[in-house]
């Protein structure tokens, strides 16, 4: 009889095209990847990884017997979904991530309420950008994600994934104090043709968003500094270099020296969660999914305007 553990990382190699990746995901060693595939073709009786330079790569058995492997292990998490609806108990681990800003805007207040009402839940967060953490969840290394996209710039949402809106976000102008539009109630993006801008690491979601949407203004951006947090952004921004733009949903203090000014564009960020359909009777996800609406309808409606 097969090896459920076995399979699990068979199919995390499949997904994952390498010993390290498959590792990282089942949060082992190489060693014990390799181990478990060893003791696998020992059962089947086949090669099932053929080595490729200085990696490995499926056999044609091997592709066979992960594709196999992806029905049998989501049959498995339907079935513990299905036990756990029946018992009806908020019990068990709910693994969470989400991007920073709303890592920092959501789960204190999501965690806080699921802990509360589920004591007998154990939470696990991270933070991932949201095409990271859509990937995440198909691969089944968390069970949810929190991620986002914009008015003008859709995320896609693969098939087999379910999601729920938890808000929208309404993003303003970060500019120096100093700045000839910072006494405005509200500005174009138009208004900074000429400025530089301090942006999201290149390939990031919200930074490819970035660039498309001043060039759908008939700007050509001027990117002269890249910085993941906004709190660096925002310190920078402080220190005269440059604008950027300041989401509200977690943006926490604001330094002084800076001036944030609303768009008079319509520009939204929509909030949402994903998980695996196959996951989505798991009363841990319902109520994981209920804490975060909570806690994005609190913040929701609209946001504070900016100081």
């Amino acid at each position: 009889m097969l090896n459920l553990e076995r399979l699990r990382t068979l199919d995390a190699l499949a997904r994952h095209g390498s010993v390290s990746g498959a590792a990282d995901g089942l949060h082992v060693t190489t060693s014990a990847v390799s181990q478990q595939m060893a003791k696998l073709e020992r059962e089947v009786g086949q090669r099932l990884l053929a080595k490729m330079g200085r990696g490995v790569r499926l056999t044609d058995a091997g592709r066979l017997l992960a594709d196999h492997a992806a029905r049998i292990l989501s049959q498995v998490e339907i079935a513990q979904a299905d036990i756990e609806a029946q018992r009806g108990q908020v019990v068990g681990e709910v693994r969470l991530a989400a991007f920073p800003t709303a890592a920092r805007g959501l789960f204190p207040a999501a965690l806080s309420t699921l802990r509360a009402g589920h004591p007998g839940l154990a939470l696990r967060t991270t933070e991932l950008e949201p095409e990271d953490g859509m990937r995440a969840v198909l691969r089944g290394d968390v069970d949810l994600a929190v991620v986002l996209d914009w008015s003008n710039k859709r995320l896609p949402v693969p098939g087999g994934l379910a999601r729920a809106e938890l808000l929208d976000d309404a993003p303003d102008i970060a500019m120096p104090v100093g700045h000839p539009l910072a006494d405005r109630t509200e500005v174009d993006l138009a208004d900074f043709a000429d400025d530089d801008w301090v942006s999201w690491p290149a390939g990031e979601f919200c930074h490819e968003w970035l660039t498309s949407t001043l060039r759908s203004e008939g700007i050509e951006p001027r990117i002269a500094h890249l910085a993941a947090e906004h709190h660096t952004q925002l310190a920078l921004i402080a220190a005269g270099f440059g604008v950027c733009v300041a989401p509200r949903l977690g943006r926490g203090p604001v330094p002084e020296g800076v001036r944030l000014v609303p768009v008079r564009q319509l520009m939204r960020r929509h909030i949402y969660a994903v998980w695996r359909t196959d996951a989505d009777r798991r009363p841990s996800i319902r109520a994981a999914v209920a804490a975060l609406r909570e806690a994005g309808r609190e913040l929701d409606g609209p946001f504070p305007p900016p100081s």
